[in-house]
């Protein structure tokens, strides 16, 4: 049996009020008694009334609910970013909808319509790797204002708040170079990943920096970027003639399947191989040896997005689209044993 839903007219009906007055009385409107305040609260409470914020929202055209999709919610560095989005959140007075695309672009797709559907006030977004074409994104930024965090994209004109992968992955490579290490691998995602290419941008510039020739059997794509795929690719590297004396995988998942598969072969990390990953994940300093990796502040990427989106809501002249930046969180190499052995 469906239960009922207590609403403003049933509680009009039952003190002989107006749904307009029963309607201020609830939100502490001046030009109401506060007797009347009173005596509206005690019913709303004993009826079990529950506002519908969406109703609200749609008188005030203003919700404060922002919407957050993300690509994979069960993912570490992921849910670093939301507790940053809550906590935000929560502190400037809004609510968030959390969805999952699943990488998924007609999910995402899906995704974006149904927060506007919702009536959110903005949208967080990390782009699917899959994102090729835009054309289902941009109409949402001339809706509502739209801020792409981690997996953004320079084809659409919004606020992004990123790393610079680039300059991360040049440091990660050249911390090798300087511990000795001459022959680098990379495990990385195929080209479509917006994230992965600008890592490799890093990777190649170091070692042109540092004059060390680019060896292509040594550069490994892959389809998905995980700790299966790092087992699976260090076994292809293991098998070269002359093999990598450092594997740079662009996660730590990759990265601690690639330190799995060396300890399997006894091959000591990091005198024959040394291994860095990227996002500084809870199992980088649970593997042993624990790994070397680039620490992505997603608390503070979270906080620093939802700021931005909340100015955007609340600047009213409606022209956010002019107003979009790009922002850049600043990352720290994280030395472990995985590159440096602590005597």
């Amino acid at each position: 049996m469906k239960k009922k839903v207590t609403t403003l007219k049933m509680l009009a009906q039952a003190l002989n009020l107006s749904i307009s007055t029963v309607s201020r009385a609830l939100n502490d409107h001046p030009d109401i008694s506060n007797d009347t305040k009173e005596k509206v609260k005690r019913l709303a409470q004993s009826m079990n009334y529950i506002p519908n914020i969406f109703a609200k929202g749609f008188r005030k055209h203003k919700s404060n609910i922002i919407g957050i999709i993300v690509p994979n919610i069960t993912h570490y560095f992921t849910t670093t970013i939301i507790r940053g989005v809550l906590e935000e959140a929560s502190i400037q007075g809004y609510r968030v909808i959390i969805s999952e695309s699943n990488n998924d672009v007609e999910k995402q797709k899906e995704m974006l319509n149904t927060m506007l559907q919702f009536g959110v006030d903005g949208i967080l977004a990390s782009l699917t790797k899959m994102t090729k074409e835009i054309t289902h994104v941009l109409p949402i930024i001339n809706a509502v204002p739209l801020i792409l965090f981690d997996k953004v994209s320079d084809k659409i004109p919004c606020t992004q708040i990123t790393i610079n992968d680039e300059e991360a992955a040049f440091n990660v490579v050249e911390h090798l170079i300087n511990i000795g290490k001459k022959r680098i691998a990379i495990i990385k995602e195929r080209e479509f990943s917006y994230t992965s290419e600008k890592r490799y941008a890093g990777y190649l510039k170091a070692l042109k920096a540092h004059q060390i020739e680019v060896d292509e059997k040594i550069i490994i794509s892959v389809d998905d970027i995980s700790l299966k795929q790092g087992r699976r690719m260090t076994n292809s590297l293991l098998s070269l003639k002359k093999k990598p004396d450092a594997i740079f995988a662009i996660t730590d998942s990759a990265a601690i399947g690639v330190i799995q598969t060396l300890k399997k072969f006894n091959i000591k990390i990091p005198e024959d191989i040394a291994v860095v990953g990227f996002s500084n994940s809870i199992n980088s300093t649970i593997i042993e040896p624990m790994l070397t990796t680039v620490n992505q502040p997603g608390n503070t990427i979270g906080k620093t997005a939802i700021k931005y989106l909340i100015k955007e809501i609340e600047n009213d002249d409606s022209n956010h689209i002019s107003m979009h930046k790009t922002v850049e969180i600043k990352t720290e190499l994280i030395v472990r044993e995985s590159t440096f052995k602590i005597s």
